[in-house]
C-alpha cells in the first residue's frame, strides 16, 4: 500500500473481492449454522438431530479451509492448517479425532465469529468504501439515464440538478473512490491477519521454520565449499606459480653466482622457496585437493591413505559421483578419521570402505588400534559429525576400549554419471 502504484495495480481490487466473497461466505455460513443448530436442538429429543449437532461443531473445518483459499487474493498462497492422521480407518475414528483436536475447535470458533460478525464488517467496508463512491462517480451517468438529464440524488442525500455539479460529483467519487482503496486495503490485511493469528497451524510454522532452516544450511555449505574451491583455485594458479618461478630463478642464480658468501646465501634462499612451496601445496591439498575435482571420492581417499603414515586398505567404488558438498564432506571426514587413526590409535593398519545402495552414500573407516576414542574429547570428530548433520547425513563411532575403532557415515544422496576424467 506504502507504493507509488498501488491505487493503478490490481490490489485495490483483490481486496474488495476478498472483502466481498467474505460477505456472501459468511451469510452462507450464518445460515448453514443457525439452519442445522436449530434443526439439531429440535430434533435432539429423537436422537436424529444429534448427527446434525456434531455436523455443525466440524462445520469450522470446512469454513477454515475456504478462508485459507481466499487469502490467495490479499496474501499471496493459503495458510498452512494441520489436523492429526486418524490412527485407525473408519468414521468412527475420524470423528473422535477431530473432536479431540485443538484446530478442531479453533476452527469452530472462527466460524461463529465470521457468522456472526466478520461478514458484517467486510459487508460494511465494501458498501462504505467501494460502492458509495463509486455511485458518487456514476453520477453523471444517472442523471442522463433515471434523471432524464434534469436531476439526480446522489447516495439520497442531495439532489444535482446541473451537468457541471454532476461533473463535480463525479470528480469527488474519483477522490473517495481512491481513499476508499487504501480502506479496503488496510481491512482486508487486518483480515488476513486475523486468519492467519486464528486459523494458522503452529506446527505447520514450525515445520516451515526447520525446512527453511535446513535449506539456509545447506546454501551455507553450498557456499563454504565454493568458498573453498575459489582459494583453492587462486593459490594454485597465483601464489604457487609465483614460489615456482622464484625457486627456478633462485636455482639459476645460485648456478650462475661465483663460490662465496653470495652462493651461500642463493642455496638458502633456494632452500627455503623450495620449503616454502612444499608447505604452500601442503595448504592447497588441505583446503581442497585438486584429485577430488578432477577425479571424484574414491581417487581422491586412495590419495589420502596413501598419504598416511598407516598402512590403509581402500575398497571404495562408486557408479557416479555425488554432489559437490557431499562429496568433499566425506572426503574431509575420512581424511580426519586417517589423522586420527595415525595420532591416537597406535594402529598397525586400517580399511576404508563404502559404497552407494538405496539412495544413500556410506563410507566406513576401520583400524586395529586400542579404541577409546571420545568424539567429546576434541578429536575433531564433534565438528565433522555436525558437519554431516547439515547434510543430512549421520556419523556414528564405535570404539570400546581395547578396540578395535570403526567409523561410520552416510549421506542421502543420488550419483550423477561419471564425468570425463582430466588428463
Amino acid at each position: 500500500m506504502s507504493r507509488p502504484g498501488f491505487l493503478l495495480s490490481a490490489w485495490p481490487w483483490r481486496c474488495a473481492g476478498y472483502l466481498l466473497s467474505g460477505a456472501v461466505t459468511g451469510a452462507v455460513v450464518l445460515v448453514g449454522l443457525v439452519a442445522g443448530a436449530v434443526a439439531g436442538g429440535l430434533l435432539a429429543v429423537v436422537l436424529v438431530g444429534l448427527p446434525l449437532l456434531v455436523l455443525v461443531a466440524l462445520a469450522g473445518i470446512p469454513v477454515a479451509w475456504v478462508e485459507r483459499r481466499r487469502l490467495r487474493l490479499v496474501d499471496g498462497g493459503p495458510v498452512s492448517g494441520r489436523h492429526r492422521t486418524p490412527g485407525a480407518p473408519g468414521l468412527w475414528v475420524w470423528l473422535t479425532t477431530r473432536l479431540r483436536e485443538q484446530a478442531t475447535w479453533r476452527e469452530f470458533g472462527y466460524a461463529l465469529l465470521f457468522a456472526g460478525v466478520l461478514w458484517l464488517v467486510d459487508a460494511l467496508v465494501v458498501g462504505v468504501a467501494l460502492l458509495c463512491p463509486l455511485s458518487v462517480v456514476a453520477a453523471p451517468l444517472l442523471m442522463a439515464t433515471v434523471g432524464g438529464g434534469e436531476e439526480v440524488k446522489v447516495l439520497k442525500l442531495w439532489t444535482v440538478t446541473t451537468w457541471p455539479a454532476a461533473s463535480g460529483v463525479a470528480v469527488l467519487g474519483l477522490v473517495l473512490l481512491g481513499i476508499g482503496a487504501y480502506v479496503l486495503g488496510a481491512v482486508a490485511g487486518a483480515r488476513a491477519g486475523l486468519v492467519r493469528l486464528l486459523l494458522a497451524s503452529r506446527e505447520g510454522e514450525l515445520d516451515a521454520r526447520v525446512v527453511e532452516l535446513a535449506r539456509s544450511r545447506a546454501r551455507l555449505v553450498d557456499a563454504f565449499e565454493t568458498e573453498r574451491r575459489r582459494i583453492e583455485r587462486d593459490l594454485h594458479d597465483g601464489a604457487q606459480q609465483r614460489l615456482v618461478a622464484l625457486s627456478m630463478t633462485l636455482g639459476l642464480a645460485r648456478l650462475d653466482a661465483p663460490p662465496g658468501p653470495l652462493a651461500d646465501l642463493l642455496t638458502t634462499a633456494h632452500r627455503d622457496a623450495g620449503l616454502a612451496l612444499a608447505e604452500l601445496r601442503e595448504l592447497i591439498h588441505g583446503i581442497h585437493p585438486k584429485v577430488l575435482t578432477d577425479y571424484g571420492l574414491p581417487d581422491a581417499v586412495h590419495d589420502a591413505a596413501d598419504r598416511c603414515p598407516v598402512p590403509v586398505d581402500v575398497e571404495l567404488e562408486l557408479a557416479g559421483r555425488p554432489s559437490g558438498a557431499i562429496e568433499a564432506a566425506a572426503y574431509f571426514v575420512v581424511c580426519e578419521a586417517l589423522a586420527n587413526v595415525a595420532k591416537h590409535s597406535g594402529a598397525a593398519r586400517a580399511r576404508v570402505s563404502g559404497g552407494h545402495h538405496g539412495g544413500r552414500l556410506f563410507l566406513e573407516v576401520h583400524d586395529d588400534g586400542r579404541g577409546g576414542a571420545d568424539a567429546a574429547a576434541g578429536s575433531g570428530l564433534t565438528g565433522l559429525a555436525d558437519r554431516v548433520s547439515v547434510l543430512d547425513g549421520r556419523l556414528a563411532l564405535t570404539s570400546p576400549p581395547g578396540g578395535p575403532t570403526l567409523l561410520r557415515v552416510e549421506f542421502p544422496c543420488e550419483l550423477t554419471e561419471p564425468a570425463d576424467r582430466c588428463a
